[in-house]
């Protein structure tokens, strides 16, 4: 990742950040959300990342490199002009249900830990999508994971509001992050 994007990544920490577990070793982030799309539309939504995801959270600078072979063993991965990254590798896809991705995302490729992303699909009372973004994140952290645990979660809200955004309206950049649903 580019040293602006690292520290853009450091300064995102939003006010009202989804922490909802810490250690010194490492944190949970947890996102919620009700959406009017049906599970198998929010999973398409949802691997198909560089329709939703924001570019300046990539090392390339372009959304459009991003993609995710969501099978197991596949990639989320992105194209740079001179190589390529592999940002989390898929062990569980289960189409209109989960989508799970082991890694570390950004900045966390360089420290020793590895993440679980995973994203879980719930057909909603009434109709509509339940949808759950939790990543878990645990090893060893040079600055502590108290520091880096904010960056991280400001960057997964966002990028989960995108999400959000774009199955409710069709445009991920409408995006707020969204409001947990209790």
């Amino acid at each position: 990742m580019k040293p602006i994007l690292i520290a853009a990544l450091l300064a995102a920490a939003p006010a009202s950040a989804k922490v909802v577990s810490m250690t010194p070793q490492g944190f949970e982030s947890t996102e919620r959300a009700t959406v009017k799309a049906p599970p198998a539309e929010v999973y398409r939504t949802l691997v198909d990342i560089a329709g939703w995801w924001d570019g300046a959270h990539s090392y390339s600078g372009d959304a459009a490199n991003l993609s995710i072979d969501a099978r197991p063993g596949g990639c989320w991965c992105e194209r740079l002009t001179d190589g390529a990254i592999e940002h989390m590798r898929i062990v569980y896809a289960q189409p209109g249900a989960v989508l799970r991705a082991q890694g570390g995302l950004g900045p966390l490729q360089a420290e020793g830990v590895t993440g679980s992303l995973t994203y879980t699909i719930k057909p909603a009372a009434g109709g509509g999508s339940e949808l759950t973004q939790t990543y878990v994140v645990g090893g060893y952290v040079r600055q502590g994971a108290e520091k880096l645990a904010p960056a991280v979660d400001g960057v997964m809200g966002q990028g989960f509001a995108r999400l959000v955004s774009k199955l409710e309206t069709g445009s991920p950049t409408a995006a707020k992050r969204a409001e947990p649903s209790r």
